[in-house]
């Protein structure tokens, strides 16, 4: 149930700033909230898989991360991104 190569690229091309961008906090943000979804659906079939369940807080924290990165130094790319991927109300 992992994310596609073609999921990826369609994630990347989405958020991307300029050409040849991969890493920026928005492309990241967006492929961290897709792998998390995709975990998620997992757990509906598999409540006691635990050490996965780590690594999806992990990642939690991880976009949290760079959510507050992002906040902090731009937020108008900030309310685009959360507005986008329908993060927060």
């Amino acid at each position: 149930m992992a994310i596609v190569k073609e999921q990826k690229t369609e994630i990347v091309n989405k958020h991307k700033l300029s050409e040849a961008d991969t890493g920026s906090p928005e492309v990241q943000v967006a492929l961290l909230t897709a792998r998390i979804e995709d975990l998620n659906k997992h757990f509906v079939d598999h409540k006691k898989d635990h050490a996965s369940r780590q690594g999806l807080l992990r990642m939690v924290g991880r976009r949290r991360k760079l959510l507050s990165y992002l906040k902090k130094t731009s937020t108008d790319r900030y309310k685009k991104l959360i507005e986008g991927l329908g993060l927060r109300k």
